[in-house]
Formats: structure tokens, sequence, C-alpha cells
């Protein structure tokens, strides 16, 4: 167990003493002093709208969220309420580790684009934050309720949309170089060079690189290398045309964070530092767990061009073609328990810290191996636009079409006393086309005196191949053999998606608004019912029912999502509660087949999520702002779930992993070249079961960001010194919560927060 660092203490109350001095300092100051403050979120739209219906993150927002939003772009929306960011690390270079609920929906439900441009895959499915150096980025938005139609959703939107809107070339030569270096010998290296725009021919270019690394906080290994470079090009073709492209090339190696289960949390002192093996064993039963047999190469390159024609003032079309490509092997140490019949049977495949059992009288049995997960995922698509404006109204016609090439494959190895030892892929499906997505839409907007208004219709229209099922051979070599029950016919799924949404400003500084959304995500969660099919075969097949019927059963999740807010804007504040309402249904959930005496999902579940969100600054001065955003969810099934035949008690319930209470909150205090921002989150009870039976505790988390702008040398616009200090108080408590909606108790697993770390980092910029 660590040893307590008492001097956190101290500072903390040095840091409360020297607020409060400042802060009684500002209250005899401010009737003399005109009040400024940085914003630290704004209201957002898009294009061709009248209605905010998102929120945007400026980037002092993003500056305050610390070194690990530079590398991840949930991480970078933190500070905001109803959204629930959680990681087992402090430096943002943990990929697909972390645990983000939007409203309590998983945001691997959502969407995330670039310009439109979607990014997004499978197994897992959902967006890839760890993509981008955001210091290329100008701005990110998020839409949490109604979807705007021009957003390229991809999989889905069920989870909330994000837009990022990258720093184009073309404002004149610029440097920027900043070097960061922290606890567990983390450093970080980022440099980004703009050209000025050519005399001749208006060109102007942009490239940056980074390279980031550090060592795990526990355990045995490391964090990177990661390499990111990013290049792109603004070229005036006339007066009334341009073309930009865009380039990002991100390649990451990590060792993956062990998870703990939820009997080791509960006694979280002693396993908080528990990871995987350091060295290897020779048995199968504790090499499963060696540290570098759990880890993960994550390739990706996203090319992006926008060809914009200014027909006239008030007509303009755009053409956005992309092509981006994902390449990707994570090994695994995996524990196979078979609990035999008794009543009821389950199988599953868990990684190492998971546990699956039935509960009844029969003694599981467990097989350890190693899988690699391989993912090779090409997106291939265009989004084309017409936008006009003529008076007080605004329309857009748009159409994004992608072809999708994906092979999903997972290789298995078992372990031996030198190594491993390959044994075939088990099964493996080979698509006969691509997917394909064709959505068009319309969006109309218009302002008449103080009411603003919009509206939207989108058609998606999902084409899935269809695909051929082979199974390995059990003798080697392992080589494949047709298996006609585990073919898949092609699946076609359409949905309609309208969105609707009013504002009316009372004043200047007072405006309310409400929306209406319907928003969705595509049939996902494939692997678990391939496995549980494979792993009862034969008890399937005997009752006649082949792959094809159990996904038969899959489609479209759906919510219809409704807010309705104000925006109160003085001199000394702002701000800006929301409340929001959302029915959901087809969530996939666990059900049970008596015909063959198992458990496997399916799209038949039901939910209500409402609550209310609050954005809030206040400017007590000129140099002390404050900031609270507290969030209140309700997130829950309507109806009680089934398991093995029984009534599970969970109509009511709160989902897993989703506090009642969020709140965030900090000070930002300036005085003249030194800036000092205490921060502090709070994370209310969550749920590890949909029974409500498994809690996890509350947790308080503080941090701290201290900068000082030095003299500016060798001609410098500006060079800055900071300092972050992380769980200042070196809470102990569980970060992320791994596990579907209605994971029972047991199965879900968990990631221990971060303990206290410092990073320093030097800027300067030209």
């Amino acid at each position: 167990m660590r040893t307590k660092r008492y001097r956190k203490a101290a500072l903390m109350g040095l840091t409360a003493a020297a607020l409060a001095g400042q802060a009684a300092a500002a209250e005899t100051e401010m009737a003399e002093v005109l009040v400024t403050g940085d914003k630290l979120i704004t209201p957002s739209m898009q294009a061709s709208e009248t209605v905010y219906t998102g929120s945007e993150i400026t980037p002092k927002g993003i500056e305050l969220q610390g070194a690990k939003a530079s590398t991840s772009v949930y991480s970078a929306l933190d500070m905001l309420p109803g959204i629930n960011v959680e990681s087992p690390d402090s430096t943002g270079l943990a990929a697909e580790m972390s645990s983000v609920r939007v409203r309590g929906v998983r945001s691997s439900m959502g969407a995330m684009t670039v310009e439109g441009m979607p990014n997004h895959g499978g197994n897992p499915i959902g967006p890839r934050d760890y993509l981008y150096d955001m210091e290329n980025m100008r701005g990110i938005s998020i839409y949490k309720g109604a979807i705007p139609g021009d957003i390229g959703t991809g999989i889905g939107s069920r989870g909330g949309a994000i837009e990022l809107r990258p720093d184009w070339p073309g404002k004149g030569f610029g440097l920027r170089f900043k070097q960061s270096l922290g606890s567990n010998s983390y450093t970080r290296s980022y440099v980004r060079l703009d050209s000025c725009p050519a005399a001749e021919t208006g060109t102007a270019v942009s490239g940056s690189y980074s390279f980031s690394q550090a060592d795990k906080w526990r355990g045995e290994g490391e964090l990177g290398p990661r390499n990111n470079a990013n290049v792109s090009l603004s070229q005036p073709l006339s007066e009334k045309a341009d073309v930009k492209l865009w380039y990002n090339h991100n390649d990451l190696d990590q060792h993956l964070y062990r998870p703990l289960t939820w009997k080791e949390t509960q006694n979280l002192s002693a396993n908080y530092e528990k990871d995987f093996n350091a060295a290897r064993s020779g048995l199968a039963e504790k090499d499963f767990e060696y540290y570098d047999y759990n880890r993960g190469t994550y390739e990706n390159n996203d090319l992006l061009a926008i060809l914009t024609l200014r027909a006239s003032d008030s007509l303009r079309f755009t053409v956005k073609p992309y092509h981006t490509r994902e390449d990707v092997e994570i090994l695994q140490g995996v524990a196979t328990v078979v609990t035999p019949s008794s009543g009821a049977s389950s199988s599953g495949t868990s990684t190492s810290a998971g546990s699956s059992s039935s509960g009844g009288a029969a003694v599981p049995s467990s097989t350890y191996s190693v899988q690699k997960r391989l993912r090779d995922i090409k997106h291939t698509g265009m989004v084309a636009e017409a936008m006009a404006e003529q008076g007080d109204m605004k329309g857009t016609l748009g159409y994004h079409l992608e072809s999708s090439d994906s092979s999903i494959l997972t290789e298995n190895y078992a372990l031996t006393g030198s190594g491993l030892a390959y044994r075939g892929y088990g099964r493996m499906t080979v698509g006969e086309d691509n997917d394909y997505i064709n959505s068009p839409y319309v969006k109309l907007a218009g302002t008449r005196g103080a009411f603003d208004w919009q509206a939207g219709l989108k058609y998606f229209h999902y084409t899935e191949a269809a695909s051929k099922g082979y199974i390995s051979d059990k003798t080697a070599p392992y080589s494949l053999k047709r298996a006609a029950d585990i073919d898949q016919n092609e699946k076609t799924l359409d949905i309609w998606l309208p969105t609707a949404a009013a504002a009316w400003r009372f004043s200047n500084e007072l405006e309310g608004r409400a929306s209406y959304g319907k928003t969705f995500i595509r049939p996902y969660s494939y692997l678990p019912l391939h496995n549980i099919y494979s792993q009862n075969r034969a008890t399937f097949l005997a009752k006649g029912i082949s792959l094809q019927d159990l996904f038969a059963g899959y489609d479209f999740e759906q919510a219809d999502i409704f807010d309705i807010g104000v925006r109160w804007t003085s001199g000394m504040f702002e701000i800006a509660p929301t409340f929001f309402y959302g029915k959901h249904k087809n969530l996939l959930t666990t059900i049970y087949d008596p015909r063959v005496d198992l458990n496997y999902q399916q799209n038949v579940g039901e939910a209500t999520g409402y609550g209310l969100d609050v954005e809030m600054n206040a400017y007590l001065s000129s140099n002390l702002t404050a900031f609270i955003n507290p969030t209140w969810t309700s997130m829950t099934y309507d109806e009680d779930l089934s398991y093995a035949g029984k009534r599970r008690a969970t109509e009511g319930n709160q989902v897993i992993d989703t506090p009642e209470w969020m709140v965030k909150t900090g000070l930002i205090w300036s005085w003249q070249q030194f800036e000092l921002a205490p921060m502090l989150r709070y994370l209310g009870e969550r749920y590890a079961d949909a029974e409500n039976r498994s809690e996890v505790d509350s947790a308080f988390v503080a941090d701290l960001r201290m900068s000082y702008l030095l003299p500016p040398m060798l001609h410098s616009k500006e060079m800055k010194l900071s300092l972050e200090l992380n769980n200042l108080l070196d809470e102990e408590y569980i970060s992320s919560i791994t596990g579907s909606d209605d994971s029972r108790g047991g199965q879900s697993s968990f990631y221990q927060g971060a303990p206290f770390s410092a990073m320093l980092i030097f800027s300067v910029r030209y």
C-alpha cells in the first residue's frame, strides 16, 4: 500500500487560504473593475442553423483539462455537465480502456466526426478518441440531445455526437512547440509549423508531429510510444472556390491495465496496485495474466478533402470525400468459464479479471488461453451538401455515402511452457461484399423577430453484406472448413431521423430554447453472439437454430430525446440549465431461450432517461472566475429483465456506471503573469449491475493547474511554464466500470483511478 503524501493536505490548505484572501480583496474592488473573464463553455450550432442545440468547449476549457486532453477527445470534454469521463490513467494515452457516458448512454453508441468525416469502428464499436493531437483543433462541439442531420453519424448517435474542427493553415507563419514531463516517466513533445500563404497561389500548409510515452502507474509495461503526424493544406482555386486537404496518422503501442473483479474491489486498498504478472511461470492458469500477453498496437490513417464552391453570396456547395483505415492487433489473456447445465446453463469468455457463472450448484470449469484480436477496417465515403440562404431563411440539402470493408478476426493461442502455440481462428466469417451507408438529409431554419426555429429530416439506410462461415479444424495446421450454419444473409435496415428546435429571445440577456430529435445506433455486439453460438453449437443445431436465426433479432436501438432549457447571461455570470428527457427502445438486452436453456442478447429492452445539467460561469472580478457544472441523471429500465427463466428485479433501477449526481467545479485566479486553477470533481454512487446490488462508492477528486507566462525571448509571441497536479489528495477510487447496461452481479470489471501525478509543461509560440 502506498504511503500517503501528507504534503498535499498542506498544499490544499495554502491554496484555499490564497484564494480566500484574493476573493475577499475582489469584493472590495468589484465596483471599480470592468468585469471580464475567460469563457470555458459556449453554446454551439451547425452551419445554416439558428438555434443553439450543442455546447462547445473553448481552448481555455481544453487547457484546464490538462495534459490528458492533448491526446484524448473525451478528456478534452471532461468539464462539461452530462458527460462522465473515467479513465484508468491520467496521461490520456490509455486507448480503449476508458468509460464514457453521455447522460447515462455509453459514448460508444455515439458519433464523432472531423468536419463531417465519421470516426468509427468495430470490436469495440464506436469512435476512437485517441487519434488526434488536440492542439491541431480549433474547436470541439458536442450535441447531447437533438443531433443535426449534417453530422456524419457513421454507426449512430444515441450516445451524442462530437464534431472536431481542424485548425486549418492560412493565417500566416507560425511555430508552436510544447514539451511535457511528468510522473511515471511521462514525456510528450509536440511541434507544429504553419507556412505563410504563397504570394502567387495562396497555398498554405501546416504540419505537426508529436511523440508521447509513459510507464503504466501500476504493474509492468508502457503506454506508448505514440507517434502522431498531421498535414493540412489550404488552396484557393479562384475567388469563389477553394480546396482543403487534411491527413492524420496515429501509431500507438500500449500494454493494457488489468481490471479488478467485484470481489477485489471490496478490499480496494489491498488491490489498488494489482496488475498483470511481471514474469511468466510456465503455468497456463497464471501466464494468461502475463503483462506481455496483454498488449496492443493501433495504427490509423485518415484522409479528408473539402472542396467548396460559393456560387453566390447566398448559395454554397461542398463535397467532402474521405478515406480512413484502421489496422490493430490486440493480445489479451482469456479465461473461458463453462458451467455445466443445471436447470440453466451459461458459457462465456471473459478477460483475465472477469468472472462468469450461472450461480447454480454446478461447478464451473475453466480453460486459459491468449487471443489475438485483429482489426483491418477501411471506410471510403463522401458527404455532399448544398446550402442556400434567402432573407431570414436558411436551407441545407445533403447526402452521405460510405462503403466499409471490415475484417475483424480472432486468432487463438494455447499457453505452453515455452510460450504461445497457434490454435487457429476457431471460426471465421468472410463478407461477400462491402457494407454501405446511404443517408440523405435536409435542414431548414429561420428567424422571425425574437423567434428562431429549425427542422430537419435524415434518412439512414444501412446494408450489411452477406457472409460465409468457416470453423477451424481442431488438428494442426488448424485450417478452415465451411460451416453453413454460421453464414449470415445480407441485412438491410433503415430509419427516419427527424429533428426540430426553437428558441425565443426574451431579452439580450435571456433566451429560452427547446429541441427534439430521434437518435439511433446500428446493430453491434456481434462477437458475444458468435461466442455463445460457437460454444454451444451442437445444442443450437439439435434444435434447428442457426447463427442467422439469432441475428434476426438484432435491430437499430432508438431513442426520442427532448431538451428544454434557458441561457441567462449578464456581466457577472452565465447560467444555462437544460432539462432532458429520453425514451429508449430496442435496447440490446440479455434474454433467456428455453429451447436451448441458454441466455443471449436481443434488441428487446426499453429504458427512460431524464435529468438536469447546468453550465455556469461566475465572473467574480477581472481576475477571478468560478465555474460549476452539476448534473442529475436518472437512467432506468422500464421493465424487469429475465435470466435463466427467472425474473430479475430491474424495473426502475439505474443502469450501471451512471451516477445520479456529478459535479465539476473550480476557480481560475490570475495575477499578472501567474494563473492558479484548483478544481474538484464529484462522482456520485454508481452500480455495477442492473439489479443495483453492487454499489460503487462516490469519490471526490481534486486537481490543481498553475501556469506562469515567461518574458518573451527570441522574438516569441508567448512562452509559458505550467504545472498540473492530478488527484491532489491521492484518492483511492474506482474510475471506470466495464460492462453492459444489463450486467448481472459479478460480470462487470473495474479499473482503479490513477493516483497522484505531476506534470510540468513548457510551451512556446511564434
